[in-house]
């Protein structure tokens, strides 16, 4: 009973990891592109180094994106990897995450306008906090 449910599990897990590798695939393969179409220099004009305004900057950045949780972190990878503070990525993958500023109409639609639109800017504040509260936590450990 008990091996039945772990194989059902184990199929349905390799089922969904197959159906993502295309889009995982496609992802890598358009992040590859990012170091030669977009210069270092473009982050480091819009990343100052300090905290609060980058995890704001971070958070504007995730709200507007769309996408999957799995392309965020890749993302987030080659912001650090180009000098982009820690900030500023918690708070991008947080806001990737938990913002929905593309999804908001279909949101307002379905779950009403006032309570999307108070989700959505909760989400956004608390971006902002959780990554500068890991960043400080991370850095007392």
């Amino acid at each position: 009973m008990i091996i039945d449910k772990l194989k059902k599990s184990a199929i349905k897990s390799f089922k969904s990891l197959y159906k993502m590798l295309p889009l995982i695939l496609g992802v890598l393969l358009l992040v590859s592109l990012i170091p030669v179409l977009i210069p270092k220099s473009f982050y480091i004009r819009f990343f100052q180094k300090n905290p609060i305004l980058d995890s704001v900057i971070g958070s504007i950045i995730g709200s507007i994106s769309a996408g999957s949780p799995i392309t965020s972190y890749i993302l987030g990878g080659e912001f650090l990897k180009d000098g982009v503070s820690l900030t500023a990525v918690t708070a991008f993958i947080v806001a990737w995450v938990t913002v929905g500023i593309i999804q908001l109409p279909a949101e307002s639609l379905i779950l009403g306008k006032k309570f999307a639109i108070i989700r959505n800017a909760t989400s956004f504040l608390f971006a902002v906090i959780v990554a500068l509260i890991t960043v400080f936590l991370l850095n007392v450990i």
